[in-house]
């Protein structure tokens, strides 16, 4: 579970990262050099607006995390293929614990399913995915973990933007600094939201007036289906399908395996996408090699390996799931659990 949530969270930073290497990077990282950067982490809190009670709490116990800065370091190659990776991370007991879970919340689900338009199967699945259904969410106190990162210096900017996040989190007392903890780069609570994520998207699911990801299941859920919502989900639509393609395909029409950023990611989706009568038109069927649905809706294909490997034609919620994580592999497990959510049908 460490190593999927190193995956999927860092998929996302090291799409951002900046080019800026800090002195700190270039240097050797001390526990004294750490205090004396945090001491500029606090100042910079209070130039903010932050209260100096807020920062003297939030800081009272923060420590080097010299296992973070290593695992930062050291993310490994990618050695699978589609083949290999989605029976370890789709395994049966999980497929068992999801539909289980599913039936077990299945009121709660349906009612925030309703109220944002997200089939629940993918709420689930996410959920089972990111953190094994909430049980690995991460020890790590987030303002240690998020200051060793910013302090490390590779991606200064884009973790310094997360700490100030996190405090803000901290100021509107969703969560208090004991108990906020998450992976060692700063994910946090059941659905890994990096705080910027938390603010751009936690809803307080049950109206008590916070938004706790880390323990309330009803703000877990509606935060994860507000997160989809946002970004452009539709419950008319699956995520997508394996699909087989005719001999002497033009494998140029499919989005290429690695477009370098989101950005490139979406105009090469744009650049490509076609109606499924189109894509029907130039021999791509079905995983079983029967024709492709009548319905008028557009796809694009992709190859989460290359063109001897699994192909799939992606619904526009394939883009609302690679925002969540640019990853043609995790988005490709989300699918796969969520499908074996809903067939068969849980009674």
């Amino acid at each position: 579970m460490k190593l999927f949530l190193k995956v999927s969270v860092l998929s996302t930073l090291l799409a951002i990262s900046s080019t800026k290497q800090s002195t700190a990077a270039q240097t050797e990282l001390t526990e004294a050099g750490f205090a004396e950067y945090v001491l500029t982490l606090k100042a910079e809190a209070l130039k903010q607006g932050f209260s100096q009670v807020l920062i003297d709490e939030s800081f009272a116990k923060v420590k080097f995390h010299k296992r973070a800065v290593k695992a930062d370091r050291s993310q490994p190659e990618n050695v699978e293929t589609l083949d290999t990776y989605l029976p370890k991370r789709v395994p049966k007991w999980k497929v068992d614990k999801a539909r289980a879970l599913y039936k077990e919340h299945q009121v709660l689900l349906n009612q925030i399913g309703e109220k944002y338009q997200v089939q629940p199967r993918f709420i689930v699945a996410l959920w089972g995915l990111e953190t094994n259904f909430g049980k690995f969410t991460g020890g790590y106190n987030v303002i240690s973990a998020l200051s060793t990162l910013a302090y490390e210096g590779r991606r200064e900017i884009f973790f310094k933007k997360q700490l100030m996040a996190a405090l803000t989190i901290l100021d509107e007392g969703h969560i208090n600094i004991e108990n906020m903890k998450g992976s060692w780069a700063g994910a946090m609570g059941q659905n890994q939201f990096m705080p910027t994520s938390f603010l751009g998207y936690a809803v307080d699911g049950d109206g008590d007036g916070k938004k706790d990801i880390w323990q309330n299941q009803a703000d877990v859920f509606s935060s994860m289906a507000n997160y989809l919502q946002k970004e452009g989900w539709s419950d008319e639509l699956t995520w997508g399908r394996q699909v087989k393609l005719p001999k002497g395909f033009d494998t140029t029409l499919a989005i290429p395996k690695n477009t370098g950023s989101r950005k490139n990611w979406l105009k090469a989706w744009s650049d490509t996408e076609r109606t499924l009568a189109q894509w029907q038109a130039l021999g791509v069927r079905r995983a079983d090699g029967t024709s492709l649905p009548n319905v008028d809706i557009k796809a694009a294909l992709v190859f989460p390996d290359d063109e001897n490997g699994r192909v799939y034609l992606a619904y526009d919620n394939y883009k609302s799931l690679m925002h969540w994580n640019l990853s043609y592999y995790f988005v490709s497990s989300v699918g796969h659990l969520s499908d074996r959510i809903k067939f068969p049908p849980i009674k």
